[in-house]
């Protein structure tokens, strides 16, 4: 089963604003989130694609170094 993170935690996880956030989504650059309840506001990410990110982004800086 999937895990989902919350946008506290993936906030967290990433240390993005909200703002760097959506910005990032509607760049392509960070994972979609997914509605948890298709008639509300309700959104998460899926944790293995935050930590997917988050390894890219790593890759990067070693990539640079």
């Amino acid at each position: 089963m999937a895990a989902l993170l919350k946008r506290p935690e993936v906030r967290q996880r990433t240390t993005l604003s909200d703002s760097s956030l959506y910005r990032l989504i509607e760049k392509g650059e960070f994972p979609r989130p997914i509605k948890v309840n298709p008639n509300g506001r309700a959104v998460a990410w899926l944790e293995s694609e935050v930590d997917a990110w988050i390894e890219s982004r790593l890759a990067e800086r070693e990539e640079v170094a």
